[in-house]
């Protein structure tokens, strides 16, 4: 297929907004599922995990691909789960478009925001299509406006409802100016009717006049008083929407089959074809800047973006940039620097995949063959090494230890750990060397919930799990200075190394800063990595209480060396001794992981749900209602809402949706941080 008839696209949204029902649609409409999925008979194509098929909730990404208009339509059904926020980051940074789906009843909810924050990080070109007309409460204007106020975004309507709630029935078509009524699995065109010519006509001229202010052929036409050709506006529309001037956006009802087609022709007309886009940019193996058409003539070029472990290998989603991935040939990972050898390829359709001879420009497709690939990593022809930038992820911030039932397994367990891992970034395995725990690390109790049961399910291992603990961090709360001295005399060569530095607090989030301020002539300049990496060590494996030092900047001031005794190793135990000294000093202070919670409730229950708040040491930020619906938007400390998920379940009898996502990093109260010191410390 032509690349400029391919359409690379994610559905991401809030959760519940109605992505996997929409996807579902589509793939009935164009012809490549002859039944429509529904979420809650969990017998959709998209969501074909057990856990999400019992859950009703997508918690992996997954492709799909259909054709509409002679055009190729590949398709990533994400999570709108805080906890599987990885599934959409890692989607967003191999896509050439988004529809960006809201509730119209909701609107903008957080996770909404989140979304489509990440697709800005990426400057991914979006559509939104306005969800659920039919429903009691459906305000579609108002979602726009929430649009304006929470995303600052501009919304460009191309299309206004006909009707509303229970009367919902079609939309008012603004670029071909006709009414669209759907009956059963079709619509028909009609003249638009008198009552609502009015609202159509003023929101035609918005739309003219928003397209004229990024194009000049349109603003030239709007002055004269001319109308565009329907042509001539969608090919205009399509520009502005490319460049992220503005975002199309479109209304329906996808369990009612309202929408959907006129939901493909916006995928078709306004999101970019590959070739569309400018070349992508990357780095040489020696760190310079350098770029890559998007063509099928260029040299190879590709992204893994997901890593599954298959019965048969590894298998890893890989979006190809520029040029031929061929089976059976070798290519370079270049961010590992090893030749790998392509064995076979597949174009993805769910948990189904069809085997391919090549994947070109443009394609999304999973390869079985490279070993040492791992999520992110790039292949590239070995004559044009090209490093591409890689998706970034957040940091876990819930842990809980993990053992096999019985001692055999424990090898198991850990191989097993290891491949998940593998899977997904943002679960972290780690070994705790006092104790001799296995701790893995997660998003949220979802989370590793549902990685467990996979243990349990798929492999085949029965384990314990620990309550789920709370990853701490520390930090400082003044300046100090220390040095660190490791002199030791032996029968030949000694040991000598000393360091003076001086610590200081960082803003929240800031991390680590290390700075050097050495004179001249006190340690030579190759010993700075050793006493970096003691500091670092040393931060990671924490000074107070055992957890990594945050916000902290070391500025290593001085020190000594002795002309034969001094190496390496003596700078980088002196530079730890230092820094434990220097925080000490410092007035060393717990942070622990703020959530930001956002729960939807009727209004009958939102004292109980407040008091609730209150009783966890939680804050309510923000406090507003449409109807009979409240909005809760609260912050509060992780610690306190383990188990929240069952308490906010009985308070409002199951009638209240909440959403979870880490805020920040706050101080522990001295209370509370008294009370964990004893506990760790034993006294």
């Amino acid at each position: 297929m032509d690349i400029k008839d391919i359409r690379n696209i994610g559905i991401i949204a809030h959760i519940d907004a109605g992505k996997t029902t929409t996807t579902e649609r589509i793939l009935y409409y164009t012809h490549k599922t002859h039944r429509m999925g529904e979420v809650d008979e969990g017998t959709t194509v998209t969501d074909y995990l057990k856990e999400e098929k019992e859950r009703g909730i997508t918690i992996t990404s997954a492709c799909v691909s259909c054709n509409w208009r002679d055009k190729r339509i590949s398709i990533l059904d994400t999570p709108g789960h805080v906890d599987f926020t990885v599934e959409v980051e890692r989607s967003l940074r191999i896509l050439d478009g988004a529809v960006v789906i809201f509730s119209a009843v909701e609107g903008v909810e957080s996770q909404s925001e989140t979304v489509w924050y990440q697709a800005n990080k990426y400057n991914v070109p979006r559509i939104v299509y306005i969800n659920k007309l039919d429903r009691l409460g459906a305000d579609p204007y108002e979602a726009c406006n929430m649009m304006r106020e929470k995303l600052a975004a501009t919304p460009l309507l191309i299309q206004t409802p006909y009707g509303i709630e229970n009367s919902f029935q079609g939309v008012v078509d603004l670029i071909r100016w006709k009414l669209c009524v759907w009956e059963g699995d079709g619509y028909t065109l009609k003249d638009i009717p008198p009552e609502v010519k009015k609202r159509a006509r003023a929101e035609r001229e918005n739309l003219l006049e928003t397209v004229s202010l990024y194009n000049d052929h349109i603003a030239e036409l709007f002055l004269d008083g001319i109308e565009p050709s329907p042509q001539e506006l969608i090919s205009a529309i399509r520009e502005g929407t490319i460049a992220n001037h503005y975002y199309p956006t479109l209304f329906g009802t996808s369990l009612k089959n309202i929408g959907v087609q006129s939901l493909l022709d916006g995928i078709v007309d306004f999101l970019p074809s590959p070739i569309d886009l400018p070349p992508i940019k990357g780095k040489t193996l020696d760190g310079k800047e350098t770029e890559r058409r998007l063509l099928p003539g260029e040299p190879m070029s590709a992204l893994i973006f997901k890593i599954v472990q298959d019965p048969f290998g590894k298998l890893s989603y890989t979006r190809v940039y520029s040029g031929r991935i061929k089976k059976g040939s070798v290519v370079l990972d270049a961010n590992a620097e090893t030749k790998e050898r392509i064995s076979r390829i597949f174009l993805m359709y769910a948990n189904k995949r069809e085997e391919i001879e090549e994947a070109t420009a443009g394609d999304i497709c999973g390869i079985f063959g490279p070993k040492g690939t791992k999520t992110g990593h790039t292949l590239c022809a070995k004559e044009y090494p090209l490093l591409l930038e890689s998706p970034t992820f957040a940091q876990p911030v819930i842990s809980v230890s993990i053992e096999p039932k019985t001692k055999a397994d424990e090898g198991k367990l850990l191989s097993v750990l290891r491949m998940l891992e593998e899977e997904d970034p943002t679960f972290i395995c780690t070994s705790n060397e006092e104790t001799g725990e296995t701790i893995i690390s997660g998003m949220g109790e979802l989370h590793l919930e549902v990685l467990t049961k996979r243990i349990t399910r798929d492999y085949g291992l029965e384990a314990r799990v620990s309550k789920p603990r709370v990853s701490y961090r520390e930090t400082i709360c003044r300046d100090a200075k220390e040095e660190g001295k490791y002199v030791r005399q032996t029968g030949g060569r000694g040991h000598y190394g000393h360091v003076k530095l001086a610590v200081s607090p960082l803003e929240n989030g800031k991390g680590v800063s290390i700075d050097n301020s050495i004179r001249q002539g006190e340690v030579p300049r190759e010993f700075f990595p050793a006493i970096k990496e003691g500091i670092l060590e040393s931060l990671d494996a924490g000074v107070f209480l055992g957890f990594p030092v945050v916000d902290i900047r070391v500025d290593v001031t001085g020190g000594s060396y002795h002309e034969v005794d001094s190496s390496s190793i003596d700078y980088k135990i002196a530079a730890s001794i230092a820094v434990k000294r220097a925080i000490e000093k410092a007035e060393p202070c717990l942070l622990e992981p703020i959530m930001e919670l956002e729960i939807i409730l009727p209004g009958e229950y939102l004292g109980a749900v407040l008091d609730d708040i209150n009783a966890r040491n939680g804050k309510v930020t923000q406090l507003h209602g449409k109807r009979n619906i409240q909005t809760v938007m609260a912050i509060c400390p992780l610690r306190n809402l383990f188990g929240y998920a069952t308490a906010i379940r009985s308070l409002t009898q199951g009638r209240a949706v909440y959403i979870m996502e880490f805020g920040h990093y706050g101080k522990v109260p001295q209370g509370a941080a008294e009370e964990m010191m004893k506990k760790i410390r034993g006294y």
